[in-house]
């Protein structure tokens, strides 16, 4: 079947998020439209919308126009069997302890490790992205220095492989997994199944902190948060509430040039910097909540 796409750029999530809406009100009507921060510190916002039949040219050139983007660019796309490219293009992944494998890679598994597999066909939030792995590198770390949290939090947590790195190695502790997107919810407890975890980790969908399961099992001695860096600033506030005094945030989602402003951030909520790994153009923060700090949960 033969898909198009029609993608554009624009300043500040509001009007991005409202031409997707636009767009979702074409006819022909889309299959699907996403909305992405350019992660380059500029602003813009890209719209992507994926069409079974050729989409309507004036059409979209006068929602561009009317919502202040730039012209849309339509491409038609080649038919891929998505699932066959993530088997050839994904490899195994070592972060520490852990070992992060598709099922077509089951018979790489290194002995001695602790296995996270995700299913090929749900790639995002493999481990394969430098945030995904800076965060496991980073729990790794924390873990072999024998930090042992009894309740973890995985917030905006896609796959929830961070969620289910954290259970396989702590088998006492309560996890909680959250995504803002049902989708990702979905493709979590699929994971959480196929890892032999089911009834470890709890999978909500959430945004951020605002879900009364989260709220009643605060605070948090862990939380994940591999999101971006408008939410991450957004969230200091809630990860001061949710956190225990003592407690340790892993925060990754951002560019490395946009790490000192986020490390800023949480200084002034009351964390203090224990360490920052930059993976290419990448960061991943750990931060600990200072001690004496009221909980307001």
């Amino acid at each position: 079947m033969t898909t198009y796409s029609a993608l554009t750029s624009t300043q500040g999530e509001a009007a991005a998020r409202a031409l997707a809406e636009a767009v979702e009100r074409m006819e022909p009507e889309p299959y699907g439209v996403g909305v992405f921060e350019v992660e380059d510190g500029s602003g813009l916002w890209e719209v992507a919308g994926y069409f079974h039949d050729a989409p309507d040219g004036i059409i979209l050139e006068i929602l561009a126009t009317a919502f202040g983007a730039k012209s849309f660019l339509v491409s038609e796309l080649p038919e891929v069997d998505w699932v066959a490219k993530v088997q050839r293009e994904l490899h195994p992944v070592d972060a520490g302890r852990f070992f992060v494998f598709g099922s077509h890679d089951a018979d790489k598994l290194p002995a001695g490790r602790v296995a996270l597999q995700i299913e090929a066909s749900m790639a995002f939030g493999t481990g394969h992205h430098a945030t995904t792995l800076g965060c496991l590198l980073a729990f790794d770390h924390l873990f072999t220095e024998g930090f042992r949290p009894a309740n973890v939090a995985d917030i905006g947590a896609g796959t929830a492989v961070l969620a289910m790195a954290a259970a396989k190695v702590l088998p006492e502790a309560r996890v909680i997994a959250s995504d803002i997107d049902p989708v990702a919810v979905d493709v979590a407890k699929v994971n959480v199944a196929i890892n032999g975890l089911e009834g470890r980790i709890d999978c909500l969908e959430a945004a951020g902190f605002d879900h009364r399961k989260i709220k009643a099992a605060a605070p948090f001695d862990l939380i994940f948060a591999n999101i971006l860096k408008g939410p991450l600033v957004e969230l200091a506030p809630a990860m001061a509430t949710y956190a225990a005094p003592g407690g340790r945030v892993i925060l990754s989602g951002l560019l490395a040039v946009q790490a000192e402003a986020v490390i800023e951030t949480y200084l002034g909520s009351g964390f203090r910097l224990l360490n920052r790994n930059d993976l290419g153009e990448w960061s991943a923060l750990v931060l600990e909540k200072a001690t004496g700090l009221e909980n307001n949960a």
